[in-house]
């Protein structure tokens, strides 16, 4: 739980999760990362509110990134894959070019979790997140096993209300000061 704890006093709080695959070769039968992110979320007690798997194209994630930021029913999008180093790995970069507010912290926290099960490996991964429209941004790398590390030592903790000392659903009634609200 990296020294952070469960106060039981505060409610849970379920919020609606997003995932996107992003693969040039995958299809929900075969898509074991995406279900293994799906799996978690509904086990955690959030809400599934969508789901889709689109190709490994720039502009292709933009769209369905907008659409979801847009969609007032969807709080955090999590997608896996892309975040390689190969030509065909544009994710973080689609991702960046809808942020608003960049998390650095995540893929620094990811990389360093996944340093002490994969070693210097890690270095390829480029797993980010930011904000936009009041909606969190997570971008993991395609593997099951990332997917797992990502969602069990940062996601669950990070999306869980009563976690202290801090976590981001107390904030998001706030992420969209000084702009339109995204709720009305």
């Amino acid at each position: 739980m990296g020294g952070g704890r469960i106060d039981e006093t505060r409610p849970f709080i379920p919020v609606n999760i997003a995932v996107l695959t992003v693969s040039d070769t995958r299809s929900e039968a075969d898509d074991k990362s995406g279900q293994t992110l799906i799996e978690r979320v509904k086990e955690a007690g959030h809400t599934l509110a969508a789901r889709a798997i689109v190709k490994d194209d720039a502009d292709a994630i933009v769209a369905k990134l907008k659409a979801w930021i847009a969609d007032p029913g969807i709080d955090v999008v999590i997608a896996t894959g892309g975040t390689g180093v190969t030509g065909r790995d544009v994710t973080p970069e689609a991702f960046a070019a809808v942020y608003e507010k960049e998390i650095a912290g995540f893929g620094e926290l990811f990389r360093m979790l996944s340093y002490q099960k994969i070693g210097t490996s890690t270095i390829q991964s480029r797993a980010t997140a930011g904000v936009a429209g009041g909606t969190y941004l997570f971008a993991l790398p395609g593997s099951p096993g990332a997917c797992r590390d990502g969602w069990d030592d940062i996601l669950k903790w990070q999306l869980d209300y009563r976690f202290r000392p801090c976590n981001f659903v107390e904030i998001m009634p706030r992420l969209t000061e000084g702009q339109a609200a995204k709720r009305a």
